[in-house]
Formats: C-alpha cells, structure tokens, sequence
C-alpha cells in the first residue's frame, strides 16, 4: 500500500504571521505527553495543548503535572482556576519549564469543574477572568490567552460573549480560542455539552469582524482539513478537538497546507517506529507500554488491517512483561508502504 499524504485540499496563505493557525485541543485523559510525542512526530508546527491541569494539582500536588517532552514544542499549558494569586503563580512555573504559552480554562462545564470554581462557569464573570489575565501577564513574558464557550446556560446572547471578550481583552488578552457551543452548566454531562448545544460557527466568524484586532481561533465539531481551510478565511486559528485523536494522521497533512512547509511527512509505520524508540525508554524508566499504545489505536483508521492492529494492541499490551514486541506483531496485521 502506497502511504503517500493525499493532497485533497489546497494550500491556505496565512493572512496574519507569528500566530499558531492550527492547534489540538486539550483533552482530559487523551492529550498527554505521550500522544503529544506522538502527534509531534505527525505535525512539526501545529500547537500543542496539555490536558487541563488545575493551579490545586500544580501548587499542592505530589507529582510534576508540568513534565512534557522537548520535543513536543510549540506547547502550551491549560490551567484550571480562578485564583488571580494562584494562576500567576501558576503561570510563573509554566514559564520556568518553557512552555510556549498559557491558557486559561473558561469552556469546561462538568460539575466538578464548577464546584472548583473554573471553567465555562466563569463566563459569567468576565472581571475575575480579567483579573487573573491581568495577574498573569505581570508576571510572564509568554502568550496569556483563554479558551471559552459562546455562551452558558440562557446567557448565550451575541452580546453577552462580546461583553465578555471585550473586558478580558482590556485586561491585556489578545488570543481568544472559542468552541462554538454554548455550555449547559446543569443538565447536560460534559459529552453531551460536547454534541446537544447546537454549533454557531457564524458568530464566532462574527466575533472576529467585530475584534479585528485580536487573534481568534475556532472549536467544535471539526473533522476535515477542508473545513479548518474554509474557517480561515473567517478567522485566524482552528483547534481541533476529537479527530485529531480518533484519526491522528489527519494531521499529516498540517504542514505542507497551513504553515508552507514541504518537508516530506512520516509514514504511518515510520510513525511507529518512532514510537517504539520512545516507548523503549519509557519501559526503561519503569513505565508500562499500554500508557502509550493507548493513543496508537486509531493510527491505521480507515486502512486495511486497522481493527486488527487495534485489536492486538488492546488486548495485549496491558499484560504483565509486555513490550515493544506487541507492537512488531501487531504491524503484522498492516501492510507496509510500498
């Protein structure tokens, strides 16, 4: 089998430079360091988020919530809080270990969440979200930028977001990153928030006019490169959410179509070659191979031999002693390039 990268879709010229056009969206349990390597190894210039990670885990936690590999730059660090203090000091720590940004979680609406006073709940207070922006910003040099929802509940008035945007943005935010959904703080599980509210792609295209001067990227429900080209031509960014997991080597085509760049793509099964090396140490380390085979399920999407491939990893690389010989005989079931 020919794993030559389709060209489907034409090149899109950057209309505004020094801005990440495409990014992965932060994900709980999905978007670790682990699939962060991996989706690196796919993509060399589109940005990078970790999952959500709360100021509480950072500043009281045991372990190095902050740890992510080099190589996985351009990165950035979404922080879970309301505390102006704590998210400075969060943001200070996120600038020591080099991340390339900071982002603030006002779009996650599970109970939890709400509870720990963060998330899409904070919409409904732009000055705190200001506050911390303005707390943030005095204390890094590096991007402070939010990530939020339309609207919450029945506030989800075109004018209730520009109220929103437009306070937070005097407090020093230039990047906005919305996902087009409105948010149901009670109600709905966070999934369903993900899939019921209805997508309003127009508003947030809308938003954009009526902030020129800001950077803005879109969320929420896409799931082809052809629409992320055709969203920018509305605005600057698009962040994709769910595909990008569940058909990871969509992003190998990222490059060559948003950032200009030609350099020849890896494989699929270069893709995990790579990724036996990786997991080589992390065994070494002490670490489990199924930590980081979990994200290579979807990596033969749509190919011959992918159930398979999947099926042999899932059921196998959870055993005791398991090691990269899983993953060799998995590729069994896939056909090499030609």
């Amino acid at each position: 089998m020919n794993e030559q990268v389709k060209h489907d879709c034409k090149p899109v010229v950057p209309r505004h430079t020094g801005n990440h056009r495409i990014s992965i969206a932060p994900m709980l349990d999905w978007t670790d360091r682990h699939y962060r390597y991996m989706a690196r190894l796919i993509s060399r210039h589109q940005l990078l988020y970790t999952e959500m990670v709360t100021t509480g885990a950072i500043i009281h936690g045991k372990g190095d919530y902050l740890r992510y590999n080099e190589q996985e730059h351009p990165i950035s660090l979404q922080l879970g809080g309301s505390n102006p203090a704590d998210m400075a000091l969060c943001a200070q720590k996120a600038q020591q270990y080099g991340y390339d940004e900071v982002n603030i979680n006002v779009g996650c609406p599970s109970d939890r969440v709400q509870n720990g006073m963060f998330g899409a709940c904070l919409m409904a207070q732009p000055k705190l979200v200001a506050e911390c922006v303005d707390a943030m910003r005095s204390v890094v040099d590096i991007p402070v930028t939010v990530k939020h929802r339309i609207g919450i509940d029945n506030l989800d008035s075109y004018q209730f977001m520009t109220d929103f945007v437009g306070e937070v943005s005097e407090a020093g935010c230039e990047s906005f990153i919305i996902h087009a959904r409105k948010a149901w703080l009670s109600g709905l599980s966070p999934k369903q928030n993900r899939e019921v509210p209805p997508l309003d792609y127009e508003r947030v295209h809308q938003l954009k006019q009526d902030f020129s001067q800001l950077d803005i990227s879109i969320n929420g429900g896409i799931v082809t490169l052809e629409q992320a080209a055709e969203h920018l031509q509305h605005v600057d960014g698009v962040m994709i959410g769910r595909e990008a997991y569940q058909n990871p080597y969509i992003l190998a085509e990222v490059d060559r179509l948003f950032y200009q760049d030609d350099a020849t793509v890896l494989t699929r099964h270069q893709v995990v070659e790579k990724m036996m090396e990786y997991i080589e140490q992390h065994l070494i380390a002490g670490g489990r191979i199924n930590h980081i085979t979990r994200h290579m399920l979807n990596l033969f999407v749509k190919l011959p031999g992918a159930k398979m491939w999947r099926r042999h990893l899932s059921e196998n690389a959870h055993k005791p002693g398991a090691d990269v010989r899983v993953i060799e005989q998995a590729l069994t079931f896939v056909e090499a390039p030609d």
